[in-house]
């Protein structure tokens, strides 16, 4: 029998014993019932063992019949026979009395049941004291018969007993932790935490014990606290980065027969800067065409470290060969590698090559490390020669001219070289799109700026061109040269009124009035500033009615003589003035000042400045005046536009034949009647106009039997012809006010009388075709022979 075995069963016995111990006394308790206490005479009663000792006095009867103490079951029991959990007796009990037993409560009659006449309480289903620890129940006496009780219910406790049936677990399992790579032994890494589900308090149940099964040396672990520590000296994390460590947590205090749990512990060692930064090779060489700009990659080094994160960053620096600052490392943020870079342009002529110290130095440093790891290579980089483009004397030039300058006037020169050893012939040009008016010129063999146009400072004051410079040899090596030239200012322009000023003087002012302040401006720009000379006309310096003052500040003022000036008289006065600026040679103009005439009221202020306003009658200004004029015009308009509209209402709604430019169509589906049809038009009168006395009756329309021709509308029977007889009945159409536009036929049988030409129809003509003669018709030309053959033709075919 496997020992775990031996001792659970052990332990069942060891727990049975106890329970018939502690129980077994303490339900045999037979109290006299239904007794006065003070007659009892068969000894003292019989008491709990654990409630009264011996020699003591009983001081009065028990209120109930049964005292005892708990009752204990263990848990997992599984025999065969339902185990007997107590018995309860009553002092009721005796002889042939009919009682029995009733128990209620928790688990009663399910888990716990009891002998209606014994007493014996069993446990009738295996317990888990880690379900449930402890049930109450209540017990009582009754009257087998009647069931009737005989004692008041008293209550009791069952407590299941723990036995070691949970092995330990580790409830957050599994773990991950992490220490500093080099940490001392006994460091501590991190704690496990292992629960039993068994009962802490009896026993060693739930006494647990922990140890390592799988990650010696590396690590220990506290058998009572679960704290793992550092075992062993000097772990690298360059060598190796992570461990897996088992921990068994077992209880029974760790004795045999007890039951354990395991769990996994990944330890991580976390890296500090214990490796210094190492150049891949002690010498790198690099060669750097000359025209490389600056800013750009010359080349790349890479000092590697072992450490990671930030312990692996470095930075670079030039500690040596560098003393004219040519070059910078800066570090790569993705490859923490060094960058060569350049900070000054290469010169082949000048040096070809360079040989640099460079070191690497660490970021961070541990405090142990006594100071920053440090690595140093050496750079050597040879400059490749280049066709370089031309190189100007200056990046700018700045050139001025006078405004008055004569074409071709020389106004600069730029100056550029080839830098390269051979040396080759460069050309001037000016780039037009920065000179789109072609205002200056450049000599191509030497540079020479000239001006091509004549300048005017007061349009364009700066002119910013940029000059090219060639290679002979190789036109694609091209340099720019940014020239700016100012125009420089020469007194050019006269000075004249700042604007176009108009005067007011009241009539009743007074000698000396100020009436206007007028000031100059100048387009040209002196060193010395502006200063400008006011006069009046010399023609009219004794001016009568004007004079002026100077007022210090290149402005004057312009006073009134007298106080006698009229609109009557005089309504508007010009005054010429001279201006002079201080230029040389000084420049001048003539300006006049426009001054009216008005009426002001007594604090001055303009109300009229019209001479037609000073003759109204008193109480009517110009404005209205203005106002009465357009309510006259605006009434006028409305009388026109009235008796316009009455003209149009008034006119007939038929509209004249001659003045209806429409076209209308009618289709008629009906056929007439043919020439036997005589309903329809009399053809007589057509053909015999004289028998109707100039009047036709119309069949198409309605006839009107007011309508009648009118008296001498009809010629005499000699004198009527076709043009007439048309002009009669347009007349009667145009002036029949019944009648609307009906489209009508009208036929025409009467060919009239007295022509000298005769007749050009063949109606009712007495002679037939073939009396024609065509043949004339071949003498009238060319144009006409053609149809002289198709009547010729048209004869012999009749005749055939």
């Amino acid at each position: 029998m496997p020992k775990q075995s031996e001792e659970m069963l052990v332990d069942l016995w060891m727990s049975l014993l106890l329970v018939w111990i502690t129980c077994v006394p303490c339900v045999s308790m037979s109290p006299i019932i239904g007794q006065p206490k003070s007659t009892q005479t068969g000894g003292p009663p019989a008491v709990a063992a654990s409630g009264l000792g011996e020699g003591q006095r009983l001081l009065s009867r028990a209120k109930r019949g049964w005292v005892w103490n708990q009752m204990f079951v263990l848990e997992e029991f599984s025999g065969p026979d339902p185990i007997l959990v107590g018995r309860l007796h009553t002092d009721l009990d005796v002889g042939g009395k009919k009682i029995k037993y009733v128990l209620a409560g928790e688990g009663a009659g399910t888990i716990f049941a009891i002998n209606e006449l014994t007493g014996d309480i069993h446990a009738m289903k295996r317990l888990d004291r880690e379900e449930k620890a402890e049930y109450t129940l209540t017990a009582q006496v009754i009257n087998a018969e009647t069931d009737e009780p005989l004692e008041p219910p008293s209550e009791f406790i069952i407590k299941v007993q723990d036995i070691n049936d949970n092995p330990p677990q580790f409830i957050e399992g599994p773990y991950r932790a992490s220490v500093p790579e080099m940490s001392a032994v006994g460091a501590a890494v991190t704690r496990v935490t292992a629960t039993d589900a068994d009962d802490p308090v009896y026993g060693n149940s739930a006494r647990l014990v922990y140890s390592i099964l799988d990650g010696q040396p590396y690590f220990s672990i506290d058998p009572n606290s679960a704290t793992i520590k550092v075992a062993l000296h000097g772990m690298d994390r360059e060598m190796r980065e992570e461990y897996l460590v088992v921990i068994q947590a077992k209880d029974m205090g760790g004795h045999m027969g007890g039951l354990s749990g395991t769990t996994t512990v990944t330890v991580t060692l976390t890296d500090i800067n214990d490796n210094p930064p190492k150049f891949s090779k002690s010498l790198y060489e690099f060669e750097i065409p000359e025209v490389l700009p600056i800013g750009q990659i010359g080349g790349k080094i890479k000092a590697n470290d072992r450490d990671i994160g930030e312990n692996a960053k470095s930075t670079y620096a030039i500690v040596e060969g560098d003393d004219q600052g040519m070059f910078e490392i800066v570090t790569d943020a993705q490859t923490q590698g060094g960058i060569l870079r350049l900070t000054k342009p290469l010169d082949y002529e000048s040096k070809k090559a360079y040989t640099l110290k460079v070191e690497a130095t660490n970021i961070r440093s541990e405090p142990s490390s006594g100071g920053p790891f440090k690595d140093t290579a050496t750079v050597k980089i040879v400059v490749e020669d280049s066709d370089e483009p031309p190189v100007f004397s200056k990046p700018a030039y700045s050139l001025e001219v006078n405004e008055n300058a004569p074409i071709n006037t020389v106004i600069g020169t730029v100056t550029a070289r080839d830098p390269d050893s051979l040396g080759s012939v460069v050309r001037y040009f000016i780039d037009r799109h920065t000179d789109l008016e072609r205002q200056f010129d450049i000599n191509v063999d030497d540079g020479k700026i000239t001006l091509a146009k004549p300048l005017d400072r007061e349009s364009d004051m700066w002119h910013n061109i940029t000059v090219t410079a060639t290679e002979v040899r190789n036109h694609s090596q091209i340099s720019r040269a940014i020239v700016t030239i100012r125009v420089m200012d020469i007194n050019d322009n006269a000075p004249e009124f700042a604007t176009e000023y108009e005067a007011f003087l009241c009539e009743n002012g007074k000698p000396g009035q100020v009436i206007q302040t007028v000031s100059a401006v100048d387009k040209d720009d002196p060193m010395t500033g502006h200063y400008f000379d006011y006069r009046i006309l010399p023609e009219i310096a004794n001016n009568p009615n004007f004079t002026i003052k100077n007022n210090k500040d290149n402005s004057i003022s312009v006073l009134a003589k007298h106080d006698t000036f009229r609109r009557q008289k005089q309504e508007m006065y010009f005054l010429p003035i001279i201006v002079t600026d201080n230029g040389n040679p000084p420049m001048s103009s003539t300006n006049t000042l426009t001054i009216r005439v008005c009426g002001c009221s007594k604090d001055g202020i303009v109300q009229s400045c019209n001479v037609e306003a000073y003759v109204l009658p008193i109480g009517l200004s110009m404005g209205a005046l203005i106002a009465i004029l357009a309510c006259i015009i605006l009434l006028l308009v409305i009388v026109v536009l009235f008796v316009t509209l009455r003209r149009h209402k008034n006119e007939p709604l038929i509209v004249k034949d001659d003045e209806d430019v429409r076209e209308n169509i009618i289709r008629y589906d009906d056929e007439g009647g043919g020439e036997e049809d005589t309903e329809a038009f009399d053809i007589a009168t057509l053909q015999n106009p004289d028998g109707i006395n100039g009047y036709l009756p119309r069949k198409d329309i309605k006839p009107d039997l007011q309508f009648m021709p009118r008296a001498g509308q009809h010629s005499g029977p000699n004198g009527v012809d076709v043009d007439e007889f048309i002009n009669v009945r347009l007349h009667e159409a145009d002036n029949d006010p019944t009648a609307p536009p009906y489209d009508s036929i009208q036929i025409y049988g009467y060919e009239g009388r007295g022509s000298m030409a005769g007749s050009l129809s063949s109606l009712e003509t007495a002679s037939s075709d073939s009396d024609q003669n065509y043949d004339y018709l071949r003498e009238w030309g060319p144009r006409f022979r053609r149809l002289g053959e198709l009547y010729s033709v048209g004869e012999s075919d009749c005749e055939t």
